[in-house]
C-alpha cells in the first residue's frame, strides 16, 4: 500500500539544528528510505529536506497517522502493529524500496539499523545501506567478538569472560571466577535491554534468566556473557566518523553517566569530568578500532571509566546514536548529512585538526512513563502536547503531536529535549527551563524527573556516575522536595493565580446588584499542609505580594484557563504548568509538582473542618503496575510466601519485570493467567 502526504505548510528551522556541511549542489540521492518510526525517523527526514532529497516514511498499522509518515515525501505500509511483522521485516523493507524507487535507506537506530542480513539484502538489491559495511556491522555488533577484536587492536577492555553461558549455573560459577559484582549482557543487546547486575548468586540465576529471556524478546539471540562491573563508573562514549576513503576521525565525548537500568536518561557533551589529556587518549583508541574495522559513517565507541580516569572498551555501536544532538550542538555538524554523503561515496570534509568543541550542550529523554510506578511505560493519546517554541538555546527533536497515540508496541520515547550554550550551567538552565514550559497530558511522563535532575546540587557539580540515579532516589521518584526559593515561587503564584480567577469572576456581567464579587486583598495559601498568609495588590500589570513579612513583585499576563504561567516573580523569570485541581490547582515547576489551595481567610478557615476521604485498601492484592502481558505465575491458590519471593513476571515494552512479594502471606485467589493481556492496576494475586 502507498500513501501520499498530506500538503505542508514551510516551517521555521528549529533552534539548534545543526549547520549545514557542504553547499555541493549535486544531490548524493534522489530519494531516501528512512526505515524507523518516531522521532529518529523525523530527525533524519528533516535533514534530507534541508538537502532537498525526497523521503520514504515505512509504517505499521499502529503508525498510519504517526508524524514522521506525515512529514515524508512518501509513506508505505509495511505490515500490522508488532515491529516483527512491520519494522524488523527485512523484505517488507526492501519491496518497500522498489516501489517507491527509493536508492538508499537510512536505518535510524535500533530495529534493523545493526543487523548485517538487512544491509546484505539491501546490498544485493542494489540499494545503498546509508551505515558501514556488513563486515564492520557484524563484527561490532556482537559484544563477545567486539571486545575480541578490541583486545587484538590493543584497545583496553574490562575483565570477564567472552564466551556465551551455556545455564544459571555456569553463570554462578563464573560470576565467581571474575568476583562479583558482574554484570551479564546480551550479546546482541543494546538500549539497556538485556542487562543485570549481579551481586551474589541468587542474583546471578535472576538475571541470567531475564538477560537471556528478554535478550531472546528483543533481539532473536539469547547469548548471554559476563563480565567484570566497574564500581562507581562514568560511561562515557566517542563519537567516530569514517568514510570509504581511509579517514576517519573523532568528535569528542559525551557524558551518558546518567541511567536507569542501563538505559540513558541524560546525556552530554562534553563531559564534566575528562580532561584533554584523556580525551586525545579515548580518541585516539576509538579511531584506532574504527579503522581495524575499516569503519565507514557515524559510530559510536562506548567506555566505561573509572574514578581515576582509567577507561576500558564496552562496546561500539554501528549506527547513529539516540544522543547524537549534543555532538551536533557544540561542533555544528550535522551527523546525519555526513551519514548520507559518506555512504554517496564522499570523503569527509573535514579532518582530526578541523574539529572544534564549542559551548556545552545537555539532553534529555522526555518518556511516557510512570516515575510514581518505578518509572513504568504509560500509553495512551496525547490529550495535550505543546513543546516550548522559541526559546534560546533549545532544540527538540520529537516524533509525536497533540491528538496522536504512544502505542504499547514500541518505545514509549516523546521527545529529546536538549539544552545548549557557552557554558554548562547555561546549557543547564536552558534546558531546566524548557522543561518547565513542556506541557504534556493524557499519558503519565516523566517531565517532573528530569527537571528535578537539573535542579539537584550533585548533578550540576558535575559528579556523575551510573549509580546517580539508584544512589540519590534510592526509594524511586516521588517528586522533588521544594527548597525555600521554589517554595516560594508556588505559594505567590498560586495567590496570583487565583486573584487571577477573582478578577475574571467579578468581571462578568449580570451580577446581582450588592453582591457582586469582591476582589481578595489576602489569600490562605494551603501547600503540602501548611498554611502561608498572603497579601497582594495591583501593581504595574502584576502584582505586589506580601509572604512572610517579605514583599515580592510578580509580572504576568497569564490568564484563567492557561497551561502555563509565564512571568517573573522578583525579577527572576519562571515558568509554571497550572492545572485545576477540584477548588484548587495542581502546579508543577522545577521539578516539584504541588496540590494548592489559595483561599479567603474564612473559607480557609471551613476548609480546615473537612473530614480527609482515605484511599482504598489495595494491600490484600498484587496489581499489575503497568499495561502488558502476564508472562507467567510463580505461585498456586493456597500457597505460603515469603516477602521477596517472586510472584509472577510481566513483560512491557520488550522488558521483563520480576513482581515479588511485599510481605509474608498466603495466596487466596489467582485473578489472571499466564498469556493474559493485563490493565494498569488489574488484579493478579489475592492474598489471605
Amino acid at each position: 500500500m502507498r500513501m501520499s502526504n498530506r500538503t505542508k505548510t514551510k516551517k521555521r528551522k528549529p533552534a539548534g539544528q545543526p549547520a549545514v556541511t557542504s553547499t555541493r549542489a549535486k544531490l548524493p540521492f534522489a530519494k531516501i528510505l528512512v526505515a524507523n518510526r518516531g522521532e529518529i525517523a523525523c530527525r533524519v527526514i528533516r535533514s534530507c529536506k534541508r538537502m532537498g532529497i525526497k523521503t520514504v516514511a515505512v509504517y505499521s498499522d499502529a503508525d498510519a497517522d504517526a508524524l514522521h509518515v506525515r512529514e515524508a515525501d512518501e509513506a508505505v505500509r509495511i505490515g500490522p502493529s508488532p515491529s516483527a511483522e512491520s519494522y524488523l521485516r527485512i523484505e517488507a523493507i526492501v519491496g518497500a524500496c522498489r516501489e517507491t524507487g527509493a536508492e538508499a535507506v537510512h536505518p535510524g537506530y535500533g530495529f534493523l539499523s545493526e543487523n548485517p542480513a538487512f544491509a546484505g539484502a539491501l546490498a544485493k538489491a542494489g540499494i545503498v545501506f546509508i551505515g558501514p559495511d556488513m563486515h564492520a556491522v557484524a563484527a561490532m555488533g556482537d559484544k563477545i567478538e567486539s571486545k575480541k577484536l578490541a583486545q587484538k587492536a590493543g584497545v583496553n577492555t574490562v575483565p570477564g569472560h567472552l564466551a556465551p553461558l551455556k545455564d544459571a549455573d555456569e553463570a554462578v560459577n563464573i560470576a565467581r571466577t571474575v568476583g562479583y559484582p558482574v554484570m551479564l549482557k546480551a550479546s546482541a543487546g543494546g538500549g539497556g535491554k538485556g542487562m543485570r547486575i549481579a551481586h551474589n548468586d541468587a542474583e546471578a540465576r535472576d538475571g541470567f534468566r531475564s538477560a537471556t529471556n528478554e535478550a531472546r524478546s528483543s533481539f532473536g539471540d539469547d547469548r548471554v556473557f559476563c563480565e567484570k562491573f566497574i564500581e562507581e563508573p562514568r560511561h562515557i562514549e566517542i563519537q567516530v566518523l569514517g568514510d570509504g576513503h581511509g579517514n576517519v576521525i573523532h568528535l569528542g565525548e559525551r557524558e551518558c553517566s546518567i541511567q536507569r537500568r542501563h538505559q540513558k536518561v541524560i546525556e552530554e557533551a562534553p563531559s564534566p569530568f575528562i580532561d584533554a589529556k584523556t580525551r586525545e587518549k579515548m580518541g585516539a583508541q576509538a579511531v584506532t578500532l574504527a579503522k581495524a574495522v575499516d569503519y565507514k559513517s557515524a559510530g559510536t565507541v562506548e567506555f566505561i571509566v573509572d574514578k581515576h580516569r582509567n577507561f576500558y572498551f564496552l562496546e561500539m555501536n554501528t549506527r547513529l546514536q539516540v544522543e547524537h544532538p549534543v555532538t551536533e550542538c557544540v561542533t555544528g555538524l550535522d551527523l546525519v548529512e555526513l551519514m548520507i554523503r559518506v555512504a554517496a561515496g564522499e570523503k569527509l570534509p573535514l579532518a582530526q585538526k578541523d574539529v572544534k568543541l564549542k559551548g556545552w550542550a545537555v539532553e534529555a529523554r522526555l518518556y511516557a512513563e510512570d516515575p510514581a510506578r518505578n518509572f513504568l511505560p504509560s500509553i495512551g493519546r496525547l490529550t495535550s502536547y505543546r513543546p516550548p517554541v522559541e526559546m534560546e538555546g533549545v532544540r527538540i527533536d520529537t516524533g509525536v503531536y497533540e491528538g496522536g497515540e504512544i502505542s504499547m508496541y514500541y518505545d514509549p520515547m516523546i521527545a529529546k529535549l536538549i539544552g545548549f550554550g557557552p557554558t554548562r550551567e547555561a546549557a543547564i538552565d536552558r534546558l531546566g527551563a524548557a522543561l518547565d514550559a513542556y506541557h504534556v497530558r493524557g499519558v503519565n511522563h516523566n517531565l517532573s524527573f528530569l527537571a528535578a535532575i537539573m535542579a539537584h546540587p550533585r548533578f550540576r557539580a558535575g559528579r556523575l556516575s551510573t549509580g546517580f540515579i539508584a544512589e540519590e532516589f534510592p526509594e524511586g521518584f516521588h517528586g522533588r522536595t521544594a527548597d525555600a526559593p521554589t517554595r516560594r515561587v508556588l505559594i505567590v503564584v498560586a495567590a496570583v493565580v487565583a486573584r487571577r480567577q477573582a478578577e475574571r469572576e467579578a468581571s462578568i456581567e449580570g451580577q446581582v446588584p450588592g453582591h457582586e464579587v469582591k476582589l481578595p486583598a489576602a489569600l490562605i495559601v494551603r501547600l503540602d499542609g501548611a498554611d502561608h498568609p498572603v497579601a497582594l495588590a495591583p501593581e504595574d500589570g502584576g502584582y505586589r505580594l506580601t509572604l512572610d513579612g517579605a514583599d515580592v513583585a510578580v509580572v504576568s499576563d497569564w490568564l484563567p484557563g492557561q497551561r502555563l504561567f509565564h512571568g517573573a516573580v522578583g525579577g527572576r523569570p519562571v515558568v509554571v504548568q497550572v492545572d485545576r485541581n477540584g477548588g484548587g490547582w495542581k502546579l508543577a515547576h522545577a521539578g516539584c509538582q504541588a496540590s494548592v489551595l489559595a483561599l479567603r481567610p474564612r473559607v480557609a478557615a471551613l476548609a480546615a473542618l473537612m473530614p480527609v476521604k482515605r484511599p482504598p485498601d489495595t494491600s490484600k492484592f498484587l496489581l499489575s503496575p503497568m499495561p502488558g502481558l502476564l508472562k507467567s505465575l510463580a505461585v498456586r491458590e493456597g500457597q505460603d510466601i515469603k516477602a521477596g519471593e517472586e510472584l509472577a513476571v510481566v513483560e512491557a515494552m520488550k522488558m521483563e519485570n520480576i513482581l515479588r512479594a511485599e510481605r509474608d502471606g498466603t495466596v487466596a485467589k489467582l485473578h489472571a493467567a499466564p498469556g493474559d493481556s493485563l490493565a494498569v492496576d488489574q488484579k493478579i494475586v489475592e492474598f489471605s
